[in-house]
């Protein structure tokens, strides 16, 4: 057995320092990087501004426009319109997007270029800021963007060679007119979820002419939640139009017990991305069945049917009840609003989903202003 001097007790002792501060500071080191590891893994909470949220409605185009047409939006609350040029598809799977830039007779002169930019010019001089959100509309085979799909790879090619010059015409057109944001699609679910490497490379085309912020508005019904490429865009758009009722008349407490399931797959793509969501568009008809398929018109032959005010109502308290208080939400437009609307307005305008001269107006300008 070794016995050590007193001098080899001292080495001894310095030795067993020397480990125990290793260990400290290895165990301070590992202690840091998982800190920092979970950093980097648990976002932190996402927080808009209030004053920053987007107090939007889907404005509608018309053949003629007057500054005055503003007033109601500003005593509203509304901060932002959205606008909405189209672009002309002849069929579904045709690979062929005509841009119209005048209304020539055949269009409204608002969806027009010179009408959008005036438009946006006098939103501006009451302080309303826009968002301009070009759609496709298909003559044939198809009854909305969704239904857009190429048979073949060189058609999908041709498709966004063309879908991309009617991007970028309006791009263009939003830079020229101080647009604040651009919607870079809507709905069109199988072009956004099937080629993600084009709709990035458009991205990139769109950001070297037009530097607002950009959006793509993608359907409630699962596409929100397949689309890769949000990462490269400022907001997640989300057309909000969720069922939300099997039956006629829901009350709003049935209606907030429905929304948890729609907040749950919408708070996991916030988190997925880290982005903020806006409802680039949400309404409701003003009908009984206002909450079971929401994305559909009333029906003509129900005219002239007395509108039910109430589900309306309901149907906005319930949905800003639940969204507005969350951090995460960028903003709303609400579907939709007709400039220069009267109170005796049409009937087919009272049935449909405009909240003007109605509960729901009141209710929308309540939470705009809050």
């Amino acid at each position: 057995m070794f016995v050590p001097r007193p001098a080899s007790y001292r080495v001894l002792w310095l030795l067993l320092v020397v480990a125990v501060a290793a260990g400290s500071r290895y165990w301070q080191y590992r202690s840091r990087l998982l800190r920092g590891t979970a950093s980097a893994t648990t976002q932190p909470t996402l927080a808009v501004p209030r004053a920053e949220r987007m107090r939007g409605v889907n404005w509608v185009a018309a053949d003629s426009l007057s500054a005055q047409d503003m007033e109601p939006l500003v005593q509203a609350h509304v901060t932002w319109i959205a606008q909405t040029p189209f672009g002309w598809q002849p069929d579904a799977a045709k690979p062929e997007i005509r841009v119209r830039t005048a209304s020539n007779g055949r269009g409204f002169w608002g969806e027009g270029d010179q009408g959008l930019l005036r438009t946006a010019q006098w939103a501006r001089q009451r302080g309303i800021r826009t968002l301009l959100k070009p759609h496709l509309w298909l003559r044939t085979g198809g009854t909305w963007p969704g239904d857009v799909r190429m048979t073949s790879s060189a058609d999908w090619q041709a498709w966004f060679v063309s879908y991309s010059a009617f991007m970028l015409h309006y791009a263009a057109l939003a830079e020229q007119g101080h647009m604040e944001a651009l919607c870079i699609g809507t709905e069109l679910e199988h072009a956004s979820t099937e080629h993600e490497t084009e709709w990035r490379e458009l991205i990139r085309q769109i950001r070297a002419v037009y530097h607002g912020s950009l959006t793509y508005a993608a359907n409630w019904s699962g596409e929100f939640e397949k689309i890769r490429f949000w990462d490269a865009l400022d907001f997640i758009g989300v057309q909000a139009y969720f069922p939300l009722s099997t039956t006629n008349h829901p009350d709003k407490q049935a209606l907030l017990k429905a929304w948890a399931e729609p907040r749950r797959r919408l708070e996991a793509v916030q988190r997925r991305y880290h982005k903020p969501i806006v409802f680039t568009e949400v309404g409701y008809k003003t009908t009984p069945d206002a909450a079971i398929e929401p994305w559909k018109w009333p029906d003509r032959t129900a005219l002239p049917a007395t509108p039910d005010e109430a589900t309306q109502a309901a149907c906005y308290a319930a949905m800003f009840e639940t969204f507005w208080p969350r951090p995460w939400l960028q903003g709303v437009f609400v579907w939709k609003w007709y400039p220069g609307l009267q109170a005796d307005g049409s009937a087919r305008r009272h049935l449909d989903f405009t909240p003007q001269h109605k509960p729901a107006e009141r209710i929308m300008a309540e939470w705009f202003g809050k």
